[in-house]
């Protein structure tokens, strides 16, 4: 049997295991990239673990989320990450550099290679043909000393392309109609390669703009083949010598295989509050639009903005909208400014903000009260924005500027001839912002600057064989990381210091939980099905454990929030009869019995209290996965020496 390509970059760096679906696989990791919102804390982790160099062969981190400085905590980590990169190997992107994954892609991503990011938009990168992967903070930093990185072995999805797109139907469809077929739960448990003829019309922008929307999908990673679109790519980056082609066996098998016509694909549109929330453009005709938002690591590459910028061309924008325009990177903003296409976007009306995530992470340009903004970013969870009654749709960028223009929702194929962009030959080269680790023999006489935001990594507790805790908190289906741990620009600045950080845990869902959880000192969580989909940051498990939150049952969980819960020593179990959620109420006293017997057999038996009822629910802990949980967390396993 011929092999995908996914399975052909896993086997060529398998430390452990093999390709057999469900088993564990310990993973060479060769590049790590952080950002600031998670970076701050997965360098105090990597400084815990006392290794004096990085050791794979890129790691970058970039200062992307948290830059608006209304306060010294910002700036106070990025001096803090900018030091710990100098003295331990690793390479800084300065603010204003860019968006991590539009910058790495430009830069640093090789086909064939391992990445894994302390980002859940991380897959980006296999637009190029990486296998890059999203992953919490601790194991992005055990990457960086050298250790494996552990998944569960994959199925393998296959979505063959076929046809070509009209004109005005884009990548971002493609993105949103993958979305409507499969849920943001769908692609759980699984890679998904994009194939079929339909591929060679797509440029490596829009290819990445697909990888970058698989994370929606709970997918552990999406991939393009690298073929001659790659090269041609990396060639214009001045890297063609990074370029290896890699494509699946013909014979190579698949779970599951899904067709989709790009000629019969229409504008979509992602509504409120859900990126699998899709209907076409023109259904929502005329819809009023206050504010609209193009950028985000999903659609801010140079070939993005040359096509905004051509339709913004001798327009002006609507009176009632405010439109921000975020370029993904230094390059992109410095090349449409070279070509005069910025002076096109500024006569329109147009904010034009910095290279950074921005509004998309909720960090500034939220929408007014009650407002409708149409945004060409990854996610429109509930709160996100940084207003917590808009109404916040996901669009390509030829759609959000239709809006822009009408004042409404309106279909992009209404605004005449589509123009055509041709991507350079030849990329604007200029990596003065990355700024490169100083040798061994420098680092000996660095100090590490810490402002006093940056506290210690919170202690965890080993698990015990038998634990009386209260139910928490009962929440539904579909919980993210944005309820758990919100983002925010009054949130984002406190990621480097736990107990302040705190405070705001589940603050969507209920205000009080902070305080009742720390009340209690032990606690148990439950919740429905997907719980933890969204971001792979690692302080949705950080946080509850820090306030005593000792396990979590749930219908069934997102992929990289079950691997931060285990690195936390939360223990994360799932209802073997899923109806027996609506058995259990907030404020029953719980007991789970014989715990270490029940990780064995994969039941552990759950004894409600106060109804007097008893029920099983179902664990699949491998052996390394025991004996963190035994140790309370990855760290404290790290540091036994195992």
């Amino acid at each position: 049997m011929g092999l995908t390509i996914a399975q052909k970059i896993i086997k060529a760096h398998m430390l452990s295991g093999d390709l057999t679906v469900g088993s564990e696989v310990a993973l060479k990791i060769d590049q790590t990239l952080t950002q600031d919102a998670t970076g701050t804390m997965a360098y105090l982790e990597f400084e815990t673990m006392g290794l004096k160099r990085v050791k794979t062969e890129r790691s970058v981190a970039y200062i992307d989320h948290n830059t608006l400085q209304s306060g010294f905590e910002n700036a106070d980590d990025h001096r803090y990450i900018q030091s710990v990169c100098k003295k331990h190997g690793i390479y800084f992107s300065r603010p204003g550099n860019g968006i991590c994954h539009q910058v790495h892609l430009e830069r640093f991503g090789k086909p064939g290679k391992t990445l894994i990011g302390s980002d859940s938009h991380t897959p980006t990168g296999g637009g190029i043909g990486m296998l890059a992967m999203g992953a919490g903070g601790l194991d992005v930093a055990v990457a960086m000393g050298g250790g494996a990185y552990y998944i569960t072995m994959p199925k393998m999805y296959k979505v063959n392309l076929i046809g070509k797109l009209n004109p005005f139907v884009t990548a971002k469809d493609i993105s949103l109609e993958i979305l409507r077929i499969l849920s943001v739960k769908g692609g759980v448990g699984a890679i998904i390669e994009w194939g079929g003829e339909g591929v060679k019309y797509l440029s490596v922008p829009e290819r990445a703009t697909i990888t970058n929307m698989g994370t929606e999908l709970g997918a552990t990673t999406s991939i393009f083949p690298s073929d001659e679109i790659t090269k041609e790519f990396l060639k214009a980056q001045g890297r063609e010598e990074d370029y290896i082609p890699i494509s699946s066996d013909a014979d190579a098998e698949y779970d599951k295989i899904i067709d989709i016509d790009l000629s019969e694909l229409k504008p979509l549109i992602a509504c409120p509050h859900s990126p699998d929330n899709i209907v076409t453009v023109e259904s929502l005709k005329g819809t009023k639009v206050d504010q609209v938002c193009i950028g985000s690591c999903t659609n801010s590459s140079l070939f993005d903005m040359l096509k905004v910028a051509a339709l913004l061309k001798g327009k002006t924008i609507d009176p009632s909208v405010s439109l921000s325009i975020s370029p993904g990177s230094k390059q992109v903003l410095s090349m449409l400014a070279d070509c005069g296409a910025l002076s096109d976007i500024l006569a329109s009306g147009a904010r034009v903000l910095e290279c950074a995530c921005g509004p998309c992470i909720g960090m500034g340009f939220s929408p007014n009260s009650a407002g409708v903004s149409l945004r060409t970013f990854n996610r429109n969870f509930i709160g996100r924005s940084g207003t917590a009654d808009a109404s916040v749709y996901l669009v390509s960028p030829e759609t959000a500027v239709a809006a822009a223009i009408t004042g409404e929702i309106t279909d992009p194929r209404l605004l005449g001839d589509e123009p055509i962009v041709k991507m350079p030959e030849t990329f604007k080269i200029d990596d003065s912002a990355v700024i490169e680790p100083a040798t061994e023999e420098e680092a000996e006489n660095l100090e590490i600057l810490r402002g006093p935001n940056i506290k210690p990594f919170p202690k965890s507790l080993p698990q015990e064989d038998s634990l009386s805790a209260d139910l928490v908190l009962k929440v539904g289906d579909n919980i993210t990381t944005d309820h758990i741990m919100p983002a925010g620009a009054k949130i984002l600045p406190y990621r480097s210091n736990i107990p302040h950080l705190s405070q705001f845990c589940f603050g969507v869902c209920d205000t009080a939980f902070p305080e009742r959880a720390k009340a209690l000192g032990k606690s148990i969580i439950v919740g429905g099905s997907n719980y933890g989909q969204g971001s792979s940051r690692e302080h949705a498990a950080l946080v509850p454990m820090y306030l005593g939150v000792r396990a979590v049952i749930t219908k069934s969980f997102a992929r990289i929030h079950i691997a931060n819960l285990i690195n936390a020593g939360i223990m994360p179990l799932t209802f073997k009869n899923a109806e027996d959620y609506d058995k259990l109420s907030q404020g029953d006293k719980l007991v789970l019995l014989d715990v270490f017997e029940g990780m064995n057999k994969g039941e552990i038996t759950l004894k409600n209290e106060t109804s007097g009822e008893d029920f099983t629910l179902l664990c699949s802990f491998t052996e390394r996965q025991k004996a963190i949980l035994k140790a309370g967390g990855l760290l404290a396993y790290t540091k036994e020496g195992k």
